[in-house]
C-alpha cells in the first residue's frame, strides 16, 4: 500500500488515527503494532510471517545479548551479535541476491541452475537493517533490551517507516516507544510534513518520472543528444523528490502518533562536494553504514591506505544494497572514485573554487550517477550514456527536443528551484512580513497554511484519482 494512494489516504489512515487516539495509553503500542501487520499483509501477505520470525529472533537474541554482558560472558555475547547479523544477512542475501549469485554463476561457469524466481519482500532492507542495529546497540551498551515483545514488534514494524525508511535506529525511539507524548501542536506539524512530502510525490515525483518514462520510449531516430541529457535530469529530479517525499510523509506521520524520527534528506542538490552530498543523501542509510561499518573497520584511523580500503568496503556494500544487479556495483565504485579523489585533496581544491564551480562539478558527478543508477542492464546503460556525449551518432537536437523543451523547459526550472531551500526562506519570509503588518494580523496568517494544505490535498487528490502513474522507486531496494 503506498502513502500515496487513495485507499492509505482515505480509508487505511483516517481509521488508524481514530481507534490510535481513542484507545488507552497501555493499547496504543498494541493497534500500532496490529494495523503495521495489516499494512504490511496489503502488499506482502505471506511475507508478514517472515517479519515476524525476524522480530522473535532479535527479541530474545537482544535479551541474550544483554544478559551475557550483564555477567562479563563478552564472547557469548559477541557470538550471539554475530549470529543475528548472519541471521538477517543471510535472509536478506537469499530472497534479495539468491538469483544474482545464481545467474552469475551460471554464466561464469556455464551451468543452468535454475533461478528462484523470489519476489523481494517489502522493506526487508529497511527492516533487517534495524533489527541488525538493535541488536548491536544492545551489545554496545548504546540501548537497553526492549522487555516487551510486542514493543518491539511495534518498533520494527511501525508502518510509517516500514517500506522505505528512513532507517529508524532503536536508540532514537527507544524511550518514545513507552513514554512518548501526542499533541495538537505535534500534529499540526505531522500533518504539514505529511502533506508537503505527498505533494513532493505526486505533484512534482511523479510528472518527472512520466516524462523520464515517455523520453526511455524514443526511437533511435527521435531521440537527441539534449533529450538523453533532458532524460539524466528527469530522473534526477524524480529520484529525489520521490524518495524525500516519501520520508517526509513518514516522518510526519510520525509526529501524528507522537514519535520523532530523524531527518533523511537535508537539500542535497545544493551541495557542493560529493563529500557533502553524502551528509545531505539518504542520512539514515549514510549513518549506518559510518556507524556499523565503517568505524568498526577502522574508519580513517589507521592510515591512508587503510582508510581507503574501509572506504571502498562501505560503497561496494551501499551499492550492492540498493539491488542485486551490477550496475548498482558500479553506482557505489563511482561514488567511492570521487570520495577517494576528494579523501585525497580534491576537496580543499573545491573549498578554495568559486562556489558555482564547486556546484557545478557536483551536479555532473550526481547527475551521471543516477543515469548508472537507473538502469539495471548494462547494455542499455552504456547506450545512454554514450547519447549523453554524442557517441551514437545523435544530432544534439532535433524537433522532438524542442518539443519537450517546450513542455517541460518551465516546468522542470520551478522543479529545480523546488529542490533547494528558497521555497522554504520565501514563505517563511512572507510569513514574518504577514505577522508583522497589523492590517492583516491574526486573519490571513491562521487560515493561510490551512488553505494552502487543503489546496495541495485536492491537487494531489485529483492527480491520484486521474492518473494510473504512480511509482515508487524504492519499493524495490
Amino acid at each position: 500500500m503506498l502513502f500515496s494512494s487513495i485507499t492509505f489516504l482515505y480509508m487505511f489512515l483516517p481509521i488508524v488515527l481514530a481507534i490510535y487516539f481513542i484507545l488507552p495509553r497501555k493499547l496504543k503500542n498494541f493497534w500500532l503494532m496490529v494495523s503495521s501487520f495489516i499494512f504490511y499483509a496489503w502488499g506482502e501477505p505471506k511475507y508478514v510471517i517472515l517479519m515476524a520470525i525476524t522480530t522473535i529472533v532479535t527479541f530474545f537474541m537482544g535479551k541474550y545479548t544483554y544478559a551475557m554482558k550483564q555477567s562479563n560472558r563478552t564472547g557469548k555475547a559477541k557470538l550471539a551479535v554475530v549470529g543475528t547479523v548472519v541471521f538477517n544477512i543471510g535472509l536478506l542475501a537469499f530472497f534479495k541476491y539468491a538469483d544474482f549469485f545464481i545467474g552469475n554463476l551460471n554464466a561464469l561457469l556455464g551451468l543452468s541452475i535454475p533461478l528462484l524466481n523470489l519476489p523481494l519482500p517489502l522493506g526487508i532492507s529497511f527492516y533487517s537493517f534495524q533489527t541488525m542495529s538493535y541488536t548491536i546497540d544492545v551489545y554496545r551498551g548504546e540501548a537497553k533490551p526492549q522487555k516487551n515483545p510486542l514493543d518491539l514488534a511495534t518498533y520494527v514494524a511501525l508502518f510509517p517507516q516500514l517500506i522505505a525508511g528512513p532507517i529508524v535506529r532503536y536508540q532514537t525511539v527507544a524511550g518514545q516507544l513507552t513514554s512518548r507524548k501526542e499533541t495538537i501542536g505535534g500534529f499540526g506539524d505531522g500533518v504539514v510534513r505529511f502533506v508537503t512530502g505527498l505533494a513532493k510525490k505526486v505533484l512534482i515525483a511523479n510528472q518527472a518520472g512520466a516524462v523520464f518514462t515517455s523520453l526511455g520510449a524514443l526511437s533511435v531516430n527521435e531521440n537527441s543528444v539534449a533529450l538523453s541529457w533532458l532524460s539524466s535530469l528527469a530522473f534526477t529530479l524524480q529520484i529525489y523528490f520521490d524518495f524525500s517525499g516519501y520520508s517526509d510523509m513518514a516522518i510526519g506521520l510520525g509526529k501524528m502518533l507522537g514519535f520523532e524520527f530523524l531527518e533523511n534528506f537535508n537539500y542535497p542538490y545544493i551541495s557542493k562536494s560529493i563529500t557533502e552530498f553524502w551528509r545531505r543523501w539518504h542520512i539514515s542509510l549514510s549513518t549506518w553504514f559510518r556507524d556499523y561499518v565503517y568505524i568498526p573497520l577502522g574508519g580513517s584511523r589507521k592510515g591512508k591506505i587503510r582508510t581507503l580500503v574501509n572506504i571502498l568496503v562501505v560503497w561496494l556494500l551501499t551499492g550492492f544494497w540498493h539491488g542485486a544487479s551490477w550496475n548498482f556495483v558500479i553506482w557505489g565504485l563511482f561514488f567511492f572514485v570521487f570520495l577517494m579523489i576528494e579523501k585525497l585533496g580534491f576537496l580543499k581544491v573545491l573549498e578554495r573554487m568559486p562556489k558555482a564551480v564547486a556546484h557545478i562539478y557536483t551536479l555532473f558527478v550526481v547527475n551521471i550517477s543516477w543515469v548508472i543508477f537507473s538502469y539495471d542492464k548494462l547494455e542499455v546503460l552504456g547506450t545512454n550514456l554514450g547519447n549523453m556525449f554524442g557517441l551514437n551518432g545523435l544530432p544534439l537536437w532535433n524537433e522532438r527536443t524542442t518539443f519537450y523543451i517546450c513542455s517541460y523547459g518551465i516546468v522542470f526550472i520551478v522543479f529545480m528551484i523546488a529542490a533547494t531551500p528558497i521555497p522554504r526562506l520565501v514563505w517563511e519570509r512572507g510569513k514574518e512580513k504577514i505577522t508583522k503588518s497589523k492590517a492583516l494580523l491574526g486573519g490571513v496568517e491562521c487560515v493561510l497554511e490551512p488553505v494552502l494544505l487543503v489546496l495541495l490535498m485536492v491537487l494531489c487528490t485529483m492527480s491520484l484519482a486521474s492518473d494510473s502513474f504512480n511509482p515508487f522507486l524504492y519499493f524495490r531496494f
